[in-house]
């Protein structure tokens, strides 16, 4: 039986500077919407 599946690795995450979240890294950050120092989504008011 093959085991390919055993040299997949786990995601990595980086911790953001702004809020000492972690996210992935070359993501945007969602609860923001900023990536890499800019504004790129709108954040919707809390309901």
């Amino acid at each position: 039986m093959r085991r390919s599946a055993d040299a997949l690795k786990a995601p990595t995450y980086i911790e953001d500077k702004d809020s000492g979240e972690l996210r992935r890294p070359h993501h945007i950050d969602l609860k923001t919407g900023m990536y890499r120092g800019r504004q790129v989504l709108k954040v919707k008011a809390d309901a």
